[in-house]
């Protein structure tokens, strides 16, 4: 994967994300927030294109961190998870994914985590689509800590840039966006 197309990409990215994710308009965020515009990024991350820019994206973010696995918290990370997976794959550097679930299951295995098996070694970046207050990203990075994986990285395609940077570096981590809500002149 050459880095010098990575601009490009990320040009792409933000106009598909434009064009098909972000809306303005008033709405009430999982926060209980009031906003004047709103991402619905799983239109953008559930369309080949764009979920392929926002893998290439990631995998060019980590490829000199030797991580087994991404992942983050259902239902926002799962499409990204997919795509960065899958496009491990072809750069030949495969890696597993993971998805954390909201509450752990009831039935079957009663897993909070779903996925190839974690380890305490296991070197992880977690994903996650938006963040607002980083509430559903640090979900992830509590159900990961009990496994005791090292968590390498905090990667989100955007950051409405209201709390969450503070909120996960309680954590010891730093949240690494894509795109903040400048880019989008907000």
């Amino acid at each position: 994967m050459p880095a010098t197309d990575i601009p490009l990409i990320k040009k792409q990215l933000l106009k598909d994300l434009t064009r098909l994710s972000f809306k303005r308009k008033k709405v009430v965020l999982s926060s209980g927030k009031i906003s004047n515009y709103y991402f619905d990024a799983r239109i953008s991350s559930l369309s080949g294109p764009t979920a392929y820019y926002i893998a290439r994206v990631i995998l060019d973010m980590i490829k000199k961190d030797r991580i087994d696995a991404v992942g983050g918290l259902t239902l926002g990370a799962d499409p990204i998870v997919g795509a960065v997976v899958a496009l491990s794959h072809t750069v030949k550097k495969p890696l597993n994914g993971f998805i954390v679930r909201k509450s752990e299951k009831s039935h079957g295995m009663k897993k909070l985590v779903e996925g190839p098996l974690l380890k305490k070694s296991s070197r992880v970046v977690i994903i996650d689509d938006v963040v607002t207050t980083g509430s559903s990203t640090v979900q992830a990075i509590e159900a990961i800590k009990t496994i005791g994986c090292k968590i390498v990285r905090v990667i989100a395609v955007v950051d409405r840039l209201d709390g969450a940077q503070e909120n996960i570096q309680k954590f010891g981590l730093k949240l690494e966006p894509i795109f903040t809500i400048r880019d989008f002149n907000v």
